[in-house]
């Protein structure tokens, strides 16, 4: 857990959400334009997660790093918008737990704070353990979050249906951006699985095409000019634009993003 001067420090990005800002990696855990608005267009709209959890009996979903556990409320909160919301089981993993009253500061906008997400927060930070943790948060959510690194982290007890590939970028993180780490996602996967990421690097997409995803290139959130979509059909990648995998891979064998 990061302390004193690496302690992660709250700032407000420009859609009034709040996020964290890293000492220890030198980036903010969101898109500074807007945590929220961000979030929602990366990992809910564009993979077509939104649409699935209106149409299917259960989905589970995959987060590299829970952060500031964003995504998680953002998942709760719209499973609460659903008359009829399918039972999802998600699966976290967290180097850096946060501390517990820096969550319990969290402002994640007046849509969201309805159901005092700082509250949720405060208490999963409190009880959560190094190793695997389990909470029930409603008759649809179940949380799987385990405290520690990816190298360390089981394989989830079922196929995982989305992926939220959410860590600090390659710059600055590049352990979990390489091909060994997308060979491992690829075996947690469904095999009608989809990864969505803020992240455009060629280095990260070449990472994916040698572990054998299929990858497309998105519109990006909040001034970024894209980012990214894999999946194990391509089938599951519509419209958006594909990219050359084969290419990464050889750029990627000859040494390019060393």
């Amino acid at each position: 857990m990061d302390t004193g001067d690496q302690k992660p420090k709250i700032s407000e990005t420009k859609d009034g959400s709040t996020t964290l800002y890293s000492p220890l990696f030198d980036q903010h855990y969101h898109n500074p334009n807007g945590a929220v608005a961000e979030s929602k267009i990366v990992f809910f709209e564009t993979p077509g997660l939104l649409k699935e959890l209106q149409s299917r009996n259960h989905l589970a979903i995959f987060e590299m790093g829970f952060g500031t556990g964003l995504n998680f409320i953002l998942l709760k909160h719209y499973l609460e918008e659903l008359q009829n919301p399918p039972t999802v089981d998600f699966y976290s993993v967290e180097a850096y737990p946060v501390d517990p009253d820096t969550a319990a500061q969290f402002d994640f906008g007046e849509e969201l704070n309805r159901h005092k997400p700082g509250e949720i927060l405060k208490s999963i930070f409190t009880e959560v353990n190094p190793g695997a943790n389990s909470f029930s948060i409603s008759e649809s959510l179940t949380l799987n979050l385990f405290i520690g690194t990816f190298e360390e982290y089981p394989k989830p007890d079922q196929p995982i249906h989305f992926f939220f590939q959410d860590p600090f970028s390659p710059d600055v993180n590049a352990e979990l951006w390489t091909p060994e780490v997308f060979q491992s996602l690829k075996s947690y996967a469904d095999s009608s699985a989809t990864l969505s990421t803020y992240c455009a690097a060629s280095s990260a997409r070449a990472a994916m095409a040698v572990a054998g995803w299929k990858i497309a290139r998105a519109p990006g959130a909040l001034g970024k000019r894209e980012m990214t979509l894999a999946s194990l059909n391509e089938k599951n990648l519509g419209s958006y634009k594909r990219v050359n995998e084969h290419r990464l891979i050889e750029r990627y064998q000859k040494g390019d993003f060393d």
